[in-house]
């Protein structure tokens, strides 16, 4: 429902709002309880047909902060759509309850319930703690002591993802619950299938009495989203209060453009979401390869490079003719790559100049630059090997690589990359994002060249 701006109601507005509201049935639980998810698949679902009838259930990844946040005001937030022009408010209704990562009793009670139907998760491109072959990585600490907490009990609940999700799919099959879907919204390639492998491969080791279960009853969707949405700071909480009258602790901040692509099955249902314009698919991989070369590929590239120029934010890196330049030039090399017509494409690009360009949406390149060991590899890569296959450098793939190398070697953004603790120079970096890469002597000697010319900038 949408809220309009008020000032000087207070408390009561906000006791109004965030306290007396009947809260929609659980019917779906959320892993990961994060502002991309409260600014997409929480919209999505919130504008959905039937939304009175789908509740959701949301945990968060690690502590249990955003949870008791979310639960004082009685799961309800205000979502901010931040155009060039000027702001839209409203509240969200759609979180029936908010519960902290180590609640594991309430995990597992709302898998076994048969009311519920999928699981959808945000839980970034490292929680899915697989390896760069993209198996489970059984020798991340996490999902070794999570194998023997389960082996040693099914009731156990670990802390890693696939650990939490093959617990409470025990659970529902202890209940007789019935079928359920699994639902990953993070940016992997055939995402559905990604997570397919690493929750069997868990099973197999810790509980392969399961597996059979899990063939006949979980649907892996594959799912591709879109939205900008930056971390929320103290001025977006200031501008929310100013706006309309009452203080929420737990605003989001998003662009106006969405964008949801599901495909796969749901067999105990889902909300109407194509009503709130989401679009099912037999075929995601060209919006899949949109998404990841077009836009997060983008987004890499200006995180590692555009710092190095004395930029913050990608509203002031795409103003900068030099970054800009980089920009369509990394554009020229992937978009042929990408299942879709060239007009498609090209108004695509366009609209990714738009979106980037609001600066009102302050999206901070250091937030982007996180974990680059495990975005490259879907982001840049691709179009990498097929460039040299063809025989080319591509010369803003090579740029984007030779931007990290300078970020993990002393950038100006700060280094949050655990895997890539390693990294001191072209040789490291390739070894790391793609071992075969190492061989190709030719690409490492453009990789030196380009950490040369960053460096002067």
């Amino acid at each position: 429902m949408a809220v309009a701006a008020a000032a000087g109601v207070g408390d009561v507005v906000r006791d109004s709002l965030f306290r007396s509201r009947p809260a929609p049935p659980v019917r779906i639980l959320h892993l990961g309880l994060g502002n991309f998810f409260r600014a997409h698949q929480a919209w999505y679902t919130a504008h959905a047909g039937d939304a009175d009838a789908w509740g959701v259930a949301a945990f968060t990844g690690r502590g249990p902060a955003m949870a008791d946040t979310l639960s004082a005001q009685n799961g309800l937030y205000t979502l901010v759509t931040r155009a060039p022009g000027g702001d839209e408010f409203e509240t969200v209704p759609v979180l029936s309850d908010s519960h902290s990562a180590g609640d594991h009793g309430v995990w597992r009670r709302r898998f076994a319930s048969p009311e519920v139907a999928m699981v959808t998760l945000t839980i970034t491109e490292a929680g899915y703690t697989r390896t760069g072959a993209g198996a489970l990585d059984l020798e991340n600490p996490a999902v070794a002591r999570d194998l023997a907490a389960l082996r040693a009990d099914a009731q156990a609940v670990g802390v890693t993802a696939v650990a939490r999700l093959v617990a409470g799919l025990a659970a529902r099959q202890a209940a007789g619950a019935g079928p359920i879907a699994l639902v990953p919204c993070d940016n992997l390639p055939d995402n559905g299938a990604v997570l397919s492998r690493l929750v069997r491969e868990f099973t197999g080791s810790a509980l392969p009495a399961l597996g059979g279960w899990i063939d006949s009853h979980v649907s892996f969707v594959t799912s591709a989203v879109d939205r900008i949405t930056p971390a929320t700071t103290t001025d977006d909480v200031a501008a929310v209060e100013s706006a309309l009258g009452y203080r929420d602790a737990a605003p989001v901040v998003t662009e106006p453009f969405r964008e949801w692509v599901l495909c796969g099955d749901f067999p105990a249902g889902r909300p109407r979401w194509e009503t709130s314009g989401a679009v099912f698919t037999t075929d995601i991989t060209p919006y899949e390869q949109r998404k990841l070369w077009l836009l997060n590929g983008a987004h890499s590239l200006l995180a590692y490079t555009a710092p190095l120029r004395g930029h913050r934010t990608v509203g002031e890196a795409i103003e900068d003719p030099v970054c800009r330049d980089w920009l369509e030039q990394w554009w020229r090399e992937a978009g042929p790559y990408v299942g879709l017509p060239a007009a498609e494409l090209l108004s695509y690009q366009q609209a990714l100049v738009d979106r980037f360009s609001n600066r009102r949406m302050h999206h901070q390149l250091a937030q982007i630059a996180m974990d680059g060991s495990q975005k490259l590899p879907v982001r840049v890569l691709p179009v990498l090997r097929r460039e040299r296959a063809a025989g080319r450098i591509p010369e803003a793939a090579v740029r984007t690589i030779a931007g990290w190398v300078c970020h993990l070697t002393g950038s100006v953004v700060p280094v949050v990359d655990s895997r890539a603790a390693g990294v001191r120079d072209a040789d490291s970096a390739l070894a790391l994002l793609d071992s075969t890469l190492v061989t190709d002597r030719e690409l490492r000697v453009a990789v030196d060249e380009h950490v040369r010319r960053l460096l002067r900038q």
